[in-house]
């Protein structure tokens, strides 16, 4: 009985925080403005299905982006000595003590017309547009959940076992070899929270494409928190479709980590 009662906090956490909010949008999306069972919110709710689809794709390009990345930096503050990757890991972490609006605020200072990126390319006779499009968004989506596709691969390799390369290596392999099949596959767990701590936030995040997107890259973010004002319905039906696709995403994220974990 008494091992039971250090989770009592947890659950009732759970219960309040969590628990009882998605009962109420459930509610709320199976009923219209009268409280009366209705379809007719998820029906409205499709309307938005290009946005959605949308929020899906850059949300999905994002974390590729992040991937692509975190996993080489990660691997390479594993090398450096254990000071020097203190501070690296410091200098990650710094930027996420600051407001999340206001780091937003920084690039749109720096990607807007004759903002600092725009004045340094046209010294190089290079002209374009940096803000208010999806590239934008994306930029900022990569800058914002960078840290944490990072900090679980690079935790990940920290652990592990420098006996296991040392014996790849002396059986012949070569340093392509011993990340083929050492680093990589034990680093697997770390990639596969790193992919599901960035995806799924940038797929229901709205200020971002507020403030550094143009008027086509409105994301489902966006749509739930305008909706929701006039009609709590539709954008609790709006939020539970979401709810449900991050569930199942985390339910087959979960799968490859099992099957990582067998393996």
């Amino acid at each position: 009985m008494k091992s039971r009662k250090p989770s009592i906090p947890y659950i009732i956490w759970m219960v309040v925080f969590t628990m009882i909010p998605i009962v109420m949008i459930a509610f709320t999306a199976f009923t219209d403005k009268d409280g009366n069972f209705s379809l007719e919110p998820f029906t409205k709710a499709f309307f938005y299905t290009d946005v959605f689809t949308k929020s899906l794709w850059i949300a999905f390009i994002s974390t590729v982006i992040c991937l692509l990345l975190a996993y080489p930096l990660a691997y390479f503050i594993t090398k450096m000595k254990k000071s020097t990757q203190n501070t690296v890991i410091m200098l990650l972490m710094i930027p996420m003590w600051m407001n999340f609006l206001l780091r937003i605020y920084a690039w749109v200072t720096i990607l807007q017309q004759n903002g600092p990126l725009d004045k340094a390319l046209s010294i190089l006779g290079i002209h374009g547009t940096y803000y208010g499009n999806s590239s934008a968004v994306i930029l900022g989506m990569v800058y914002e959940f960078l840290p944490f596709m990072v900090l679980p691969i690079y935790t990940v390799m920290s652990k592990i076992d420098s006996s296991l390369i040392e014996a790849a290596q002396d059986l012949g392999s070569n340093n392509f070899a011993v990340f083929k099949k050492v680093i990589f596959p034990l680093s697997i767990p770390g990639v596969i929270s790193g992919i599901t701590l960035v995806f799924v936030p940038s797929a229901s995040t709205f200020l971002v494409a507020q403030y550094l997107g143009g008027t086509d890259d409105i994301m489902i973010g966006d749509i739930i928190d305008k909706i929701f004002w006039t009609d709590q319905n539709t954008g609790s039906a709006i939020s539970l479709i979401l709810m449900v696709f991050i569930f199942v995403f985390l339910i087959i994220m979960n799968f490859f980590g099992d099957e990582e974990a067998i393996a």
